[in-house]
């Protein structure tokens, strides 16, 4: 089986636009960016309640924590938060306001309070990429780009195993895309 295709930022952006045209496109936009900059797999995404993006001071948190029961191999991790996720977060948590913290942080129109199972969230993720003219993507694509573009940038397999949460850099390393754009740079640098 082939991976899941990772993207550009042209790529994205042609997502994202795609998703501001239809029904709940906060929703959309803030699930998509949650694994395009933090990296989350999507059963991760799914299990996110309010309580653990905000924080008691009404914020949203740098670091959200999330429990063994809500990752995959039940290994309990820390998933940090840039500022540009926070923002769109705190944009779409303005829009949807629950009282309930312990609530999903993102509803479906069947299941408000349940919000997203990991398969119906890889269901709709498929749809939101198939749509927008995205071929190969899925709801692995956010956080295969997510390593890539980090690794691109420098940053070291072992932090870019950390911030996945895997257990072995191997694992890790099969999530680096590279293209022609990568290779070009680096023979430059020689």
């Amino acid at each position: 089986m082939s991976q899941a295709k990772t993207l550009t930022p042209q790529e994205l952006r042609r997502v994202l636009d795609y998703v501001a045209t239809r029904k709940h496109a906060a929703r959309n936009r803030a699930m998509l960016l949650v694994t395009h900059l933090s990296g989350m797999r999507v059963g991760e995404v799914a299990a996110l309640r309010i309580s653990d993006v905000l924080g008691a001071d009404g914020k949203v948190r740098s670091e959200i924590r999330l429990d063994a029961e809500q990752t995959k191999g039940n290994h309990a991790r820390v998933v940090f938060v840039n500022e540009k996720l926070q923002k769109e977060l705190t944009k779409y948590l303005a829009l949807y306001a629950s009282a309930n913290p312990g609530q999903k942080l993102f509803y479906t129109q069947k299941r408000i309070r349940e919000g997203f199972t990991a398969n119906t969230l890889t269901q709709h993720f498929h749809y939101l990429y198939r749509n927008a003219g995205i071929d190969g993507a899925s709801s692995h694509s956010g956080r295969r780009s997510f390593i890539t573009n980090l690794a691109a940038k420098g940053v070291g397999v072992r932090v870019l195993m950390s911030l996945s949460g895997h257990r072995s850099i191997q694992t890790t390393q099969v999530y680096i895309d590279c293209n022609d754009n990568q290779k070009r740079a680096a023979v430059e640098l020689a």
